[in-house]
């Protein structure tokens, strides 16, 4: 009879153990383990929104940027920057350039301002003779200005330079160069200003000071002018840049010379 008794109570003492036993969570860490929760990882999804936003922002910081002869340009006026936009797509290599011209430019152009320093003239002119003529000698305009520099005839002799039947020197890179730079020395001593020096050199001293007079104004920036003048700081500011940074304006120094479509027009601007 005991040893029933304590059979019995072995039997329903081990019960108890296995029903404590499988009442206990499976999955519940001992004290001595660290349970390392997973981190959510956000990662920020950009709109189209954000990124015009970004590329607008880069833009509107580069043409902050831009300068002509070391003086900034008034990019507060929402006119000079609406131009300067028109130039940049006019005259960028996509449209209008080509290898040819972009070799020129490099052949060219370190002698050019080498010439300019030495009479004390900004870099900045030496986009000129890229504008006037595409830096080709044999441009001759209707009015007669001919040469790298497009120098009028008379103009030019009044600064050194030999023009008659037999001898042009406006087709002389070095010598018409050095003609320029004393002609800008002038327009210098005149204006005080080398925005209106660009200007003048295209429209001439005399009908520039004229404008500035009637207006009141010498802010080349604020003056009214025929449409070739009141576009030319723009043009060489274009130039500049687009010579300067021309993967900026979709050209490639490495593109194809055959590939190109050159300008048939001498004088491409």
């Amino acid at each position: 009879m005991i040893r029933k008794k304590v059979l019995c109570s072995s039997l329903i003492l081990f019960a108890l153990l296995l029903s404590k036993l499988y009442s206990t969570p499976h999955n519940k860490a001992s004290s001595g383990d660290k349970i390392v929760e997973p981190k959510l990882v956000v990662v920020p999804v950009r709109h189209g929104d954000d990124e015009k936003k970004e590329k607008s922002n880069s833009f509107e910081s580069y043409m902050n940027s831009l300068t002509f002869a070391e003086d900034s340009l008034p990019m507060d006026r929402p006119l000079v920057e609406s131009k300067l936009r028109k130039f940049f797509n006019r005259f960028s290599f996509k449209k209008t350039g080509s290898y040819d011209m972009h070799k020129k430019a490099e052949t060219y152009l370190p002698m050019i301002a080498k010439i300019l320093k030495s009479h004390g003239i900004p870099e900045d002119f030496k986009y000129i003779p890229l504008v006037e003529s595409g830096l080709s000698k044999a441009v001759v305009s209707s009015k007669g200005a001919g040469g790298y520099w497009q120098f009028m005839p008379a103009t030019a002799r009044l600064y050194g330079l030999k023009v008659n039947g037999t001898v042009d020197d406006r087709k002389d890179l070095v010598k018409s160069t050095h003609a320029a730079a004393r002609y800008l020395k002038y327009l210098y001593a005149q204006f005080g200003n080398w925005t209106l020096v660009a200007a003048a050199y295209n429209v001439g001293d005399g009908s520039l000071r004229g404008s500035i007079r009637r207006q009141k104004k010498d802010d080349y920036f604020a003056l009214k002018l025929n449409t070739e003048t009141g576009s030319y700081v723009y043009k060489l500011v274009s130039m500049k840049e687009i010579i300067e940074h021309p993967q900026k304006h979709g050209y490639s120094r490495y593109a194809n010379k055959e590939s190109e479509t050159l300008d048939k027009e001498p004088n491409m601007l």
